[in-house]
């Protein structure tokens, strides 16, 4: 008979397989998505579509996440894991049904993203729990590898199913996830068992989850409009609204930490922050993700938008190719994701996810080296590097931050933990689209001009240096050639064009090769910000301190320390602390 802690590793990992692979299918088949929906791309609203579609998912469940894991301490983690894969499972369905088109179809499209939020939300909150709680101190961090590189490794899978399923029907995106939310549901309930350890009489903190929630969702708000233009600006930052919610949202955060004090009833124990490998290893993963949310959206819009059509790819066929391009990344978390998290459980996890995070600052710095027109084996060897990197640091930190806490408070650790990683992956679309943006908004009026006398039509300068940034780095996310639609806003301007001259705007070259300097430079700093988040993650990752597994003994009784954390501690468990 099968043990059950391998009954319980398959299971979250294949909830937390479909959850990863569906953050990322919708990224690669937007172009399928919008062009099925019948929603023009260059529409006013358009934009503010693309935004809640991807940010929503990630909002959501960055302000769930605590709340959720609390939750599961309380009534259970594997009822509410249960409960999250039907969730997500019927908001796959409602996504594959989507029934409207136009704007309406963009808002029922955001709103069923969200319901599957709240199901994915359960999902993260409690996968880690669980693993913990059903595997040995000295196995955990192989199960965690395993978990993690289904994490990861969905993340690339989705970039290249949606690749592969937005050239057929863009509602297969959605449908794939639905027979493995069905399997899993039916699974799950059928086979996992509560093995958690829970206090008696535990309540909610309604004022904790009110201000907490209410705070993250609004600063979160804040960052999502802070991208989109106002009045006049390519970007939201000035608008009074924006700033308005960020200060509010922070300052409901502030106010969540005096409530935490003072409640009988927590819903986060602040005192898990005294825990240093908590903290250090919740905070370098919350930056590992910053930078790895920013780096796969740069990435897909550098061969969608430039490289792709440059070597000669139609627009319509660049999601597959940038899906498959990407592949590299993959194949260095899957060879060295299980093999740290195998060694983390006699080493422990400062020195694996240390070096890990520095090799893949390396690679930032050196994909910052790359002009446009790159040859694709050095690239290639790049993403390897950098995925190798990923590979090394998360299982061993995961498995850190959960060996540190209490048996009772894994499932609400668990949640701050996803809940800081998604925070970072919300905010790096923030950081990041806001450096591109920074950046084409100086030097995009500039860029077209030359290309446009060189191609013979210098008419149309005065128009294409008005183009908003925003409207050409959406372009090139969706792999678009936006000239098509210019010319037909421009009505009889347009005869005076000669019909060879159009062609060769209108062609897979003069776009992405007018666009690419501009870009490039901009897309140039959006490696360097990785590289000093991924350093001061490295940073982090050093100070985490000695491994620290709670309740269980060490072969080495000189190196037993008590761990700083008060928590409530049951009469026949410690802390341990052990030395490696």
């Amino acid at each position: 008979m099968v043990q059950y802690k391998w009954v319980a590793l398959s299971n979250t990992t294949l909830g937390v397989l479909m959850a990863s692979i569906n953050g990322t299918i919708v990224l690669i088949s937007l172009p399928a998505i919008f062009r099925g929906i019948k929603l023009d791309p260059f529409a006013g609203s358009s934009f503010q579509y693309l935004l809640w579609i991807l940010m929503g998912y990630m909002m959501i469940t960055a302000v769930l996440l605590v709340t959720f894991g609390r939750l599961s301490d309380i009534f259970g983690r594997v009822r509410l894991f249960n409960l999250g894969f039907m969730i997500f499972t019927i908001g796959s369905v409602l996504l594959f049904l989507t029934p409207g088109t136009g704007d309406t179809a963009g808002l029922e499209l955001i709103l069923f993203r969200m319901v599957q939020a709240v199901g994915a939300s359960f999902l993260f909150a409690n996968s880690a729990a669980i693993i913990t709680d059903a595997f040995p101190a000295n196995e955990r961090g192989k199960a965690m590898g395993l978990n993690q590189i289904a994490a990861l490794a969905g993340s690339l899978i989705g970039l290249i199913l949606g690749g592969i399923l937005a050239t057929i029907n863009w509602r297969y995106v959605f449908l794939v996830s639905v027979p493995v939310g069905v399997l899993g549901t039916v699974w799950s309930y059928l086979k996992l068992k509560e093995t958690s350890s829970r206090h008696s009489n535990q309540k909610l903190d309604i004022p904790g989850n009110l201000a907490f929630a209410g705070g993250l969702t609004l600063f979160l708000l804040g960052v999502t409009y802070g991208l989109m233009p106002y009045n006049g600006s390519s970007m939201g930052w000035g608008n009074p609204l924006v700033i308005l919610s960020m200060v509010i949202g922070v300052g409901l955060i502030v106010a969540f930490v005096f409530i935490e004090k003072v409640v009988e009833q927590h819903l986060f124990n602040l005192s898990l922050f005294k825990n240093r490998a908590f903290t250090t290893g919740s905070f370098a993963s919350m930056l590992q993700t910053m930078g790895m949310g920013g780096l796969m959206f740069m990435i897909i819009i550098l061969l969608q938008g430039i490289w792709l059509p440059l070597h000669g790819y139609s627009y319509s066929s660049v999601p597959f190719w940038a899906g498959i391009y990407t592949i590299p990344m993959m194949l260095g978390f899957v060879v060295f994701g299980p093999v740290s998290g195998a060694l983390s459980d006699k080493m422990g996890a400062r020195l694996l996810s240390t070096v890990g995070l520095i090799i893949s600052a390396i690679a930032f710095l050196l994909l910052a080296t790359l002009s446009y027109n790159f040859a694709y084996i050095p690239f290639a060897l790049m993403l390897f590097m950098m995925g190798s990197g990923m590979g090394m640091f998360a299982a061993p930190n995961i498995t850190a931050v959960m060996n540190s806490v209490a048996p009772q408070m894994r499932g609400v650790a668990s949640g701050m933990r996803a809940t800081l990683q998604n925070t970072g992956q919300t905010a790096s679309m923030g950081l990041f689209f806001t450096i591109v943006l920074v950046y084409l908004t100086r030097l995009l009026p500039g860029s077209f001009g030359p290309a446009l006398s060189t191609a013979g039509a210098p008419l149309l300068i005065p128009i294409f240096d008005k183009i908003p940034p925003t409207s050409a780095l959406f372009s090139a996310f969706l792999g678009i050639n936006p000239v098509g639609t210019i010319l037909s806003d421009i009505g009889p301007m347009s005869a005076l064009i000669p019909a060879g001259v159009v062609k060769v705007l209108e062609g897979k070259y003069w776009f992405p090769t007018a666009l690419a300097p501009s870009f490039m430079t901009s897309l140039r700093f959006t490696f360097l910000a990785g590289f000093i988040i991924f350093v001061v993650a490295a940073i982090l990752s050093v100070l985490r301190g000695r491994r620290v597994i709670y309740g269980e003994p060490t072969s080495d009784p000189k190196s037993v320390m008590k761990a700083s954390v008060n928590v409530p501690v049951e009469p026949a468990q410690k802390t341990e602390e052990v030395n490696h």
